[in-house]
């Protein structure tokens, strides 16, 4: 009886540890996001699978990447209220969410943390975004900080997968054209255009003035002659009468007492006076 007893002692226990085994959750899959949490103070909690990191700003590639090393060793440390991994090996700091328009689905952050890749850090092209549990009140970005190229950091970041593991790969934004610019060009011609217009405008005037002031001291000279010759002419035609040309002063001298011009005064002349 006692034996019973045992082996049902045993039997009980055995189905004991059997039924605790079959219930503790296991997690054999890699890279898993984890699911969103509301924000609590000094927790760290996952936000979302996220399209565009917003205004986050790319901070470092952690060799050990994980939630803590990013999260809370750089992000939290540093005083960011937000923290975004992506790439599996990328970390990104910032002050506000991400734009809800870029919240997309929680399966498209499945690449394992470089740290502890049971853990989703992002995706290709997408970021998991967390609350570093500095503050549980934080602002969203606004949708005019989506497509930023990394989130302002100047360099789009792009995954590539060889042999099966990812590598992050960073691709340098294109340097601006180096071809001509064609405003300055433009407004080049347009200043020569009106220099040259002002030029011959100047040209222009300066002769116009001349030739007005050829034709004025040609008049001014024509002027002087035609008063020259008018008083020339008044002083020796004036309203003073020539004797000469009176034909009775022709016929006598001005004085009564002048020689008779008919006398021949070249002979002597006997005169007879009374003594």
């Amino acid at each position: 009886m006692k034996t019973i007893q045992l082996l049902a002692a045993a039997l009980f226990a055995a189905a004991s540890v059997v039924g605790q085994t079959a219930t503790k959750p296991t997690q054999t899959e890699k890279g898993v996001q984890k699911p969103s949490a509301a924000p609590t103070l000094n927790v760290i909690t996952v936000q979302g699978c996220f399209s565009d990191p917003g205004e986050l700003k790319f901070n470092s590639t952690p060799k050990f990447n994980s939630e803590s090393s990013c999260v809370q060793e750089i992000c939290f440390k540093n005083g960011f209220e937000v923290a975004g991994t992506t790439g599996g090996n990328q970390c990104f700091c910032g002050h506000k969410y991400p734009p809800k328009i870029a919240l997309t689905d929680d399966k498209k952050c499945n690449i394992g943390c470089a740290g502890f890749d049971l853990q989703a850090c992002g995706g290709i092209g997408t970021w998991t975004i967390y609350n570093t549990g500095l503050s549980v009140v934080v602002d969203t970005s606004g949708e005019e900080s989506i497509n930023k190229g990394g989130g302002g950091s100047g360099t789009t970041p792009a995954i590539k997968t060889v042999t099966g593991a990812p590598v992050v790969v960073t691709e340098k934004p294109e340097a601006p054209s180096s071809g001509p610019n064609v405003g300055a060009i433009a407004g080049g011609v347009v200043v020569g255009v009106l220099a040259i217009a002002g030029a011959i405008g100047g040209m222009f005037f300066y002769m116009r003035r001349k030739r007005n002031r050829e034709i004025e001291e040609e008049h001014h000279r024509n002027a002087a002659v035609n008063s020259f010759i008018s008083g020339k002419t008044g002083s020796s035609g004036g309203s003073i009468t020539d004797a000469r040309l009176d034909p009775v002063m022709a016929q006598r001298r001005m004085s009564d007492g002048s020689i008779a011009d008919n006398h021949d005064y070249s002979r002597k002349i006997l005169r007879v006076t009374n003594a």
